[in-house]
């Protein structure tokens, strides 16, 4: 990339009211980043509707600053993510993603990637409820065209959005945790294009906790189960 650039988040595109989609902003950077498989740390949220500077590290990687502070850093990593549990079926993404829609927990917010009143055109629609049996939760959902390229693929930080918000629903419906944790790191190694237009699996499985903290794998299937992309995410639980 250049020395450095400048991006700006539109509102519609946030996690929390005001600040931007985790996911999304993880795509941004590691997209910027010389590397297959990227690790990128949240330091501060990202504003939305804010100009964001998008500057090169050394050894390849990224990082967004506001001002005098870092936001996030995109760094190479050397995840695989080959143990990734077999995916759920469509049918059973489907009938877990009506179960969630059916009876949502409590502290929903209006996300890009998990909110219920968002339109196929407005945001991804992750609504994950539990496999049973499975210890995992997931989604089916197809993105609306309107998301993707001139070419009928979803850009890569859609895939990334794509692995964000399902860690968030695995450590409340599959650990009891609270709401309002946030991304605080999101690895992800992308396979393949994703078209959009056509039904996609997003899945998530606990992977550790301790604390405030937990750590969950995600990954995004065609509906047919052939893997897209593969990650790991870091959530922790703000102070009181």
């Amino acid at each position: 990339m250049s020395t450095f650039e400048t991006i700006t988040v539109p509102e519609h595109l946030h996690g929390y009211p005001g600040v931007a989609y985790g996911g999304y902003v993880a795509g941004l950077l590691a997209a910027r980043a010389t590397a297959d498989t990227v690790r990128v740390d949240f330091r501060r949220p990202v504003p939305t509707e804010t100009p964001v500077r998008l500057a090169g590290t050394p050894g390849g990687g990224c990082e967004a600053t506001d001002g005098e502070l870092l936001l996030a850093v995109a760094t190479p990593a050397a995840f695989e993510g080959t143990d990734s549990p077999e995916a759920p079926s469509w049918e059973q993404a489907v009938a877990a993603a009506e179960a969630y829609r059916a009876a949502p927990p409590a502290g929903q917010v209006d996300c890009f990637g998990c909110g219920l009143d968002r339109t196929p055109a407005t945001g991804l629609r992750l609504h994950c409820g539990v496999v049973p049996g499975g210890g995992m939760v997931a989604t089916a959902w197809t993105p609306g065209r309107e998301l993707g390229g001139a070419d009928g693929i979803l850009p890569a930080e859609l895939v990334w959005g794509a692995l964000d918000c399902p860690g968030n629903a695995a450590g409340r419906l599959l650990d009891g945790r609270p709401a309002g944790a946030v991304t605080a790191a999101l690895t992800a190694r992308l396979l393949r294009p994703v078209p959009v237009g056509e039904g996609l699996v997003s899945y998530a499985w606990l992977l550790s906790g301790s604390g405030r903290k937990y750590t969950v794998g995600t990954a995004l299937t065609t509906a047919e189960g052939e893997l897209c992309a593969v990650g790991e995410a870091l959530w922790v639980q703000p102070r009181a």
